[in-house]
């Protein structure tokens, strides 16, 4: 019941799906400016894969934490339940994270 690859590609594909609308903000943010800023728009057209790919990586970690049942040995760490709750809110947090920068571009004009 590992959850970490497909929380970590989940975020991936979300920091991805936000590149073209965040990564500016964050530069300028910096102090950091200039006309090749425009040129992190080039992945906008893919917006919609990294978004995709990212709502079905959550749900997928999704699934495994509530849906598969955990078998475990019991003395391992899995089988302790502290451990799953931790997971499950950690899970959480991340999904709070992700949807934030997936919905970035609907408010990204209030920083601007």
């Amino acid at each position: 019941m590992n959850m970490k690859p497909t929380l970590w590609a989940s975020a991936a594909a979300a920091i991805g799906a936000s590149l073209c609308c965040v990564a500016p903000l964050v530069l300028v943010s910096l102090g950091l400016g200039g006309a090749w800023m425009s040129t992190l728009t080039g992945l906008e057209p893919y917006r919609p894969v990294f978004v995709v790919l990212t709502l079905g990586l959550l749900g997928l970690a999704w699934a495994k934490l509530y849906r598969q049942p955990a078998v475990c040995e019991p003395g391992r760490a899995c089988a302790d339940g502290a451990v799953q709750r931790r997971q499950r809110l950690i899970f959480w947090a991340v999904a709070a994270l992700l949807l934030i920068l997936l919905t970035f571009p609907w408010y990204a004009s209030l920083f601007y």
